[in-house]
């Protein structure tokens, strides 16, 4: 049994990735727990001894050899003690071997429990450890229920070789978007934590970076940083606008994230659900950006105030319901991309 014992703990390490130290130690707690529930009287004086070479697990009690015995539990005769040890000598000690097949059979299930216990702890904080490193990033999942009074959607996702379920909650989808069990989503990883049923990964399609995390998928210029994106604004389900900026002089930083015949920005459109997506380029000088952000209007002036925190913008008269947007909506996002208050006034009242 011994040997299979070790063998088991092998498979552990390698199919699981726990590491067989921890396992030794759980297996040694659990032991003494088991040992110590029918003899509390031997207290601390009992061991438990692995050795991976002999492939050999063995208890034993501390005793010490006396002349008179007190505490039958810690303590034996000489006479006694040379019956396991011929060296044994009094006040000296010796490890008396414990029958651990005698273990009462509660103590026993419960060092059962203990074990078990240990290995799902183990895997918890595999599973932590490993969607933790992608904290801020894009994983992909699968619905795997949706709860119909709610409306929150479960989702089971993968890093590497590991699975766990995160929970979609509605405030976190995208507005009218269908999801169905089995439907496949790339979500944006806000948070991971510790919690007693395992780690709880907080995922979201609607957060501004999910945007940013699939145009670094998908843009090369990006990935390699030719390509920087500055701001993102977004209303998720519906628009957003993205501020982009080239560190390389021949390359077009728009050009370059929409993509030959629009390949690129279509496919990021796609995967939100037909998501609209303006990219404008970034200024330093703030009037460029504004007149840039409030794109597809056309601008004819930006007049900044003082401070730079707000400005005054003139447009055709047959721009004003564009560059104002449906329910304010272009005007809304401009401001929050270049986080400047932007009041839109006609030519005709300038």
């Amino acid at each position: 049994m011994n040997a299979e014992f070790f063998e088991a703990i092998e498979d552990l390490e390698r199919e699981k990735g726990i590491p067989r130290e921890y396992m030794y130690d759980k297996i040694n707690q659990a032991m003494l727990t088991a040992f110590r529930k029918d003899n509390p009287e031997a207290a601390d004086n009992v061991v438990v001894e692995l050795d991976e070479e002999k492939k050999r697990i063995e208890m034993f009690v501390v005793t010490d050899v006396v002349e008179e015995v007190e505490n039958p539990a810690v303590q034996m005769t000489l006479a006694q003690a040379q019956k396991i040890s011929k060296r044994a000598k009094v006040g000296g000690q010796i490890k008396v071997p414990v029958n651990t097949k005698e273990l009462g059979r509660i103590a026993a299930q419960n060092a059962k429990q203990v074990i078990i216990q240990g290995i799902r702890e183990a895997e918890r904080g595999l599973i932590y450890d490993e969607f933790t490193t992608h904290e801020h990033e894009i994983l992909t999942g699968e619905v795997a229920r949706i709860d119909p009074r709610t409306g929150n959607a479960s989702l089971k996702i993968s890093s590497n070789s590991e699975y766990t379920d995160a929970l979609l909650s509605v405030n976190e989808q995208i507005r009218d978007e269908v999801l169905t069990e089995g439907k496949r989503l790339k979500v944006y990883v806000i948070e991971v934590r510790k919690s007693s049923r395992g780690p709880q990964v907080l995922i979201s399609r609607t957060h501004p970076v999910l945007v940013k995390r699939l145009f670094e998928l998908e843009v090369p210029e990006i990935a390699d940083g030719t390509v920087e994106i500055m701001s993102i604004a977004r209303e998720a389900g519906s628009r957003t606008k993205m501020a982009v900026w080239s560190t390389a002089p021949d390359v077009d930083p728009i050009g370059a994230c929409v993509g030959p015949r629009g390949g690129r920005v279509s496919s990021i459109v796609d995967e939100l659900g037909g998501e609209k997506i303006d990219i404008v380029k970034y200024s330093e000088i703030p009037e460029e950006y504004v007149a840039a952000a409030l794109s597809p209007a056309e601008v004819i002036s930006v007049y900044m105030d003082e401070e730079g925190k707000s400005c005054r913008v003139i447009v055709p008269d047959n721009q004003l319901s564009l560059a104002i947007g449906k329910e304010g909506q272009n005007a809304r996002l401009a401001a929050k991309l270049t986080g400047i208050k932007i009041d839109i006034k006609p030519e005709s009242e300038d």
